[in-house]
């Protein structure tokens, strides 16, 4: 798929692509960070938008490795083929990995299993746990302004209280990309180098770059169910029941998470050039259509937010 070029690329030859305009904005991020934090970590799920962090990362200090660890918090119901491609991704790059695991939680009876089945919401204790007692004083997410109302608040520097909670009255202003990482003791910063990368600027960055990703966002056949208007993947989360229907479809994945919330999307787009092209025609975000922990209330993943998660 060609690119279009904006006409202030067509008149000066010395302008940044859009893209490299995003790459350099996210490696710009990485060094401050690296410049301001003692014990910065990098959350990665082996999704598509922790696969971009990272891959930014690894060019923000080459030839030097990733000065981070990754944090990864598994509830347990995550999809194999991410973890495979988790744990492969590590061993390339020779990163340093932590795993927060929402199912410990649940066996030391510090988290109690929901009705649902579903741990996406579970994942925000973990996760505090980790930074603690890690003493990680910057957390880098993958999120972006276009995903969901709550995240286009964010600034790229998000500052957390003692709590790990977000105050959106307490956001500082970053002009001219100035990001002020001061923070108290106890306290952390979030910091998103995604922020301003659309879900297609992903894909298309993707394909420039010829990031591998896990297979399961490409089309391919699979075993699901249709619940609330989803696809979803049967596991040992408590899925199907009832009169849920097991069926084979040929699905691919926008966005992948919890296996009991996240929903798959019928598509025939089975390499980067039909996914490009049907991210294009989309009018729906990829977390308003396959993300059933977003379809609780208006205002879910803000409350999450609020309650420390990213």
């Amino acid at each position: 798929m060609t690119a279009v070029t904006a006409p202030e690329e067509r008149d000066n030859p010395y302008a940044l692509s859009h893209l490299d305009a995003l790459e350099s904005e996210g490696v710009h991020i990485f060094r401050e960070v690296a410049g301001e934090f003692e014990r910065p970590v990098i959350l990665f799920s082996g999704g598509k938008d922790s696969i971009v962090m990272l891959h930014l990362a690894l060019k923000a200090f080459a030839p030097a490795p990733v000065p981070f660890a990754l944090l990864h918090v598994d509830t347990g119901h995550n999809f194999p083929e991410v973890i495979e491609y988790r744990d492969r991704v590590v061993a390339q790059h020779g990163l340093r990995l932590h795993v927060a695991s929402v199912q410990e939680f649940i066996d030391s009876g510090q988290l109690k299993e929901r009705p649902d089945g579903t741990r996406n919401p579970l994942q925000t204790v973990p996760l505090l746990h980790a930074i603690e007692s890690q003493r990680f004083d910057a957390v880098f997410g993958g999120g972006r302004r276009d995903e969901e109302k709550a995240r286009a608040k964010e600034r790229v520097f998000s500052l957390r209280d003692e709590f790990g909670g977000w105050d959106p009255r307490r956001q500082r202003p970053e002009l001219w990309q100035l990001y002020n990482g001061r923070h108290a003791p106890g306290e952390h910063v979030r910091v998103f180098p995604l922020s301003n990368w659309t879900e297609l600027d992903v894909w298309q960055y993707i394909a420039r770059e010829k990031i591998e990703l896990p297979a399961i966002y490409y089309a391919h056949e699979r075993t699901v169910f249709s619940r609330s208007g989803m696809w979803l993947a049967p596991g040992d989360w408590g899925g199907p029941v009832r009169d849920e229907q097991v069926e084979q479809r040929k699905v691919r994945y926008r966005t992948v998470g919890d296996m009991s919330c996240t929903g798959a999307v019928e598509s025939d787009a089975d390499s980067i050039e039909k996914v490009i092209a049907e991210i294009a025609a989309s009018r729906l975000t990829e977390r308003g259509a396959t993300r059933a922990d977003d379809k609780l209330s208006e205002a879910a993943m803000e409350d999450r937010k609020r309650e420390g998660y990213f």
